[in-house]
C-alpha cells in the first residue's frame, strides 16, 4: 500500500470567505503563511485580484473587493494510531 505525501518544503492551509457566497475556497498552498499574507494585503490595498496557486499548480484567482476574509494556517502532520501527545 502506497500512501501520497504532500509537496515537500513548507505549505500553508488557505481558506477564503467571498461576498455573497455561500461556500469558501480551502486549498494548500505551496507558499508560506507570511508570503500569502503579503499577497492579500497587497491585493486589497491596490484593488488588484489575489493570485494564489495550490499545491497542485491550479491557479486562484480572487477580485480584491469581494474577498470577506482569508485564514492562514500551518499545515499539520496528521497522527495516525492512539498514541499519547
Amino acid at each position: 500500500m502506497s500512501t501520497k505525501k504532500s509537496v515537500a518544503g513548507h505549505s500553508s492551509e488557505v481558506r477564503i470567505a467571498i461576498i455573497q457566497v455561500s461556500t469558501e475556497l480551502s486549498f494548500e498552498c505551496p507558499t508560506s503563511a507570511s508570503d500569502i499574507r503579503d499577497a492579500v494585503t497587497a491585493a486589497i490595498s491596490s484593488g488588484n485580484p489575489l493570485v494564489l496557486s495550490d499545491v497542485r499548480g491550479r491557479e486562484i484567482i480572487v477580485p480584491a473587493e469581494k474577498i470577506g476574509f482569508v485564514e492562514i494556517g500551518e499545515q499539520s502532520e496528521r497522527r495516525v494510531g492512539f498514541g499519547t501527545l
